[in-house]
């Protein structure tokens, strides 16, 4: 055997080896992808306790069975492979012990991660030696539907071994390392094993905490959703490249295609469970910019998305996704729909397994629970021995479980904190009894009066920290109960609960021109101080000073910040809105010389002519530099995109948008209708960089 690398590991008391070695073993054997990013998973397919080749209970137990990992076993065992055996030390002892020696067996299947070349699944046999601390890893060929050939030039092994008082040693061993062949996905360099592995394995080996939530994807099969996600991911990845919103793309687009990988495996898995033919419906609850429903609806599933404010992106999906703009309310039941999502959903989080046990007996539910609410305001903590997000969790659960689901946890693979999803997708309790739920749903949501705190403002307020007085709360409550009191079961679900309404606009665009245009030209006049009018001599023209945000700020009336924070992003938003006048990088202020910007658009082949506006708007709004800046504009009139005096001004022009051959109703492919071609849509985003235009209970 030849070592692949060493690490010293000391255990100080309360000692945690050689347990933790074992724990350590565990979690490469049954998510290797944390480790190995190349993998998606592996599947622990058999188990079988063995004896150990070349002593007389192997001889006994010489029949086996007829499976792969006994035909894999048996094929370790056989005199071919004597030598690998003596070397891994996996031979009986030569004098027969009064205990018999045993090793457990494994059979795994290692799952690649997709791509434009997918490696194939490969499996492995892996003897787990407790006796003399060892893991095996041999790797199998199939050669036949059962039967199996050893790769001998990939085995090797993890060994753990006490040297003396606390301090111990892991390593990892190859008895042929020269001859090992590597692909650099399913069986990695072997440098890899003995420094990336082993010091992983040394640092699981000695952790304390327990993870609190299951395993990633623990309801579904791994390589089937590996398998649909990889399909998803390139049917719909153009969506990245025409991405309208100010959001980050990449998180989001790859994000929703995820959970509805999950959905997708999720569901087929149901109606072959309950021998369905016809495809689940849903509702998407805050469905936000709109991409899961697209996606589930061109996958053949019929359903909505409902929200309370439109997106951009919406234009975009085409008529076979349906989107509604409106407040979301739990007393909006969905009789027709087999399943409710609530994809950070926020407020309406607690209330989705309420509208799904009130819409109809089958009526299922899906959660992505993350920002932490109750139903009627913020979610109060009340156990310090959770993290927060734990406790949220479980209150989650125990909703459910009170709406008479089982409720199920999973944790899923997206680029978020926020991972763990909720599933009811069945009852416990006969539709003869709903009345009763009904009845206990009622005195749940009472009971959970005191255990909320709106904010000032009510819901609108949702998201800030601030706590309402103690005094505001107890009026507040005890109204709420008096409602309770005097309505029926369904009213008492609702009270209390204030639905969000139509967002107003508050990226400064919708503030009066007249208060924009005053503001534009107080900040422009404080960086151009000093300057002294020089008409006819463009040579000499100047960008005045630059001033951080801060030191503007200082400079403006009180009444005019007043008005400025009312806006998402106040000052900054207003100036970077004023795109013609000004620059802001950094947090500093400048006026902009679109001397600069023409010079940059000549070096950049396919660029228009004039930088800033497009050809169909140009000449269409008057030039600010040649109204109000002393040295006028830095461009002649030929060069400049805006007018200069009213003689020079165009018509504006209706710039048309481009629309795809399927938003004209073009059939594509899927029960609902093909993806749209984003490919061939052309978006540019605004210069506005607002980035808080998200509602309580909706994503972008």
């Amino acid at each position: 055997m030849e070592l692949l690398g060493e690490a010293a590991v000391r255990d100080p008391p309360p000692a945690r080896l050689p347990g933790g070695f074992w724990a350590a073993v565990g979690v490469w054997l049954e998510k290797p992808h944390v480790a190995n990013k190349r993998l998606c998973g592996a599947r622990l397919e058999e188990a079988r306790v063995r004896p150990r080749p070349g002593g007389e209970e192997e001889e006994e137990d010489a029949e086996g069975g007829g499976s792969a990992l006994d035909a894999a076993w048996e094929a370790l065992c056989s005199p071919e492979c004597r030598r690998e055996c003596r070397a891994l030390g996996l031979l009986a002892a030569a004098a027969p012990l009064a205990r018999p020696e045993r090793v457990v067996v494994l059979l795994r299947t290692l799952l690649p991660k997709g791509g434009s070349r997918p490696a194939p699944a490969a499996r492995e046999m892996v003897v787990k030696d407790i006796c003399n601390g060892t893991v095996t890893f041999v790797p199998l060929e199939q050669t036949h539907e059962v039967k199996c050939e050893i790769k001998k030039c990939n085995i090797y092994q993890i060994k753990l071994v006490h040297t003396k008082d606390d301090e111990w040693s892991l390593s990892v061993l190859s008895p042929s390392p020269e001859k090992y062949i590597s692909d650099g996905i399913v069986y990695p360099k072997t440098t890899w094993l003995g420094n990336e592995l082993l010091t992983k394995l040394a640092k699981w080996s000695m952790e304390t905490k327990k993870c609190e939530f299951k395993n990633t994807l623990s309801l579904i099969s791994v390589a089937r959703y590996n398998n649909t996600y990889q399909n998803l991911k390139e049917k719909y990845k153009e969506i990245v490249k025409v991405w309208p919103e100010v959001t980050d793309p990449q998180k989001f687009v790859y994000e929703d295609v995820a959970i509805a990988a999950y959905l997708l495996i999720l569901w087929e898995d149901e109606r072959t469970a309950k021998g369905l033919s016809r495809k689940q419906s849903f509702v998407d609850l805050g469905c936000g910019n709109g991409l899961l429903v697209h996606i589930l609806s061109s996958e053949g599933h019929s359903g909505k998305g409902i929200d309370v404010r439109r997106r951009k992106i919406w234009d975009m999906y085409g008529p076979q996704t349906h989107l509604e703009e409106c407040a979301v309310s739990p007393n909006d039941l969905h009789p027709d729909a087999d399943w409710l999502i609530g994809n950070h959903s926020d407020e309406l989080t607690p209330w989705i397994p309420v509208i799904a046990a009130r819409s109809s007996y089958s009526c299922c539910y899906f959660v992505l629970p993350c920002c932490f609410f109750d139903f009627h305001g913020k979610y109060i903590r009340r156990q310090s021995k959770k993290t927060q997000y734990r406790e949220y969790l479980d209150f989650v659960t125990e909703v459910g479980l009170v709406c008479g689901f089982n409720v199920e946890e999973d944790c899923l693979r997206i680029p978020s904190t926020k991972r763990v999803c909720l599933i009811g997708k069945s009852r416990t309790y006969l539709p003869s009894q709903s009345a009763a739920l009904d009845e206990q749903q009622g005195r749940y949501i009472r009971s959970r009066q005191c255990h909320s705190v709106r904010a000032p403002g009510g819901v609108e307020g949702g998201h800030r920290s601030e706590r309402q007085p103690a005094a505001s709360q107890d009026v507040g409550l005890i109204a709420g109960r008096e409602v309770l009191k005097n309505t029926d079961v369904a009213g008492a679900l609702i009270s209390g609960f204030q639905p969000r309404g139509k967002e107003p606009v508050r990226n400064c665009t919708a503030l009066p021109k007249d208060f924009v245009d005053s503001v534009v030209l107080e900040v422009a006049n404080l960086l151009l101080s000093g300057i002294q009018a020089v008409p006819g001599t463009s040579g000499a023209w100047s960008r005045g000073e630059s001033l951080t945000l801060s030191e503007i700020a200082a400079r403006l009336k009180e009444d005019t910040l007043k008005r400025l924070r009312n806006e998402y992003g106040g000052l900054q938003t207003l100036l970077r809105n004023s795109h013609q006048v000004f620059e802001v990088l950094s947090g500093r202020v400048n006026i902009r010389d679109w001397r600069e910007a023409k010079l940059s658009s000549k070096k950049k082949p396919g660029m228009q002519a004039e930088p800033g506006v497009s050809s169909k708007a140009t000449k269409t709004r008057l030039c600010w530099f040649d109204m109000h800046h002393p040295h006028g504009c830095p461009l002649t009139s030929e060069h400049c995109s805006y007018a200069h005096g009213i003689e020079d001004l165009r018509p504006h022009q209706q710039v048309p948008k481009k629309r795809h051959a399927k938003h004209e109703g073009a059939a594509g492919t899927g029960g609902g209708g093909g993806p749209v071609d984003f490919g061939s849509h052309k978006q540019r985003r605004t210069s506005c960089g607002d980035t808080s235009l998200n509602p309580l209970y909706a994503r972008e």
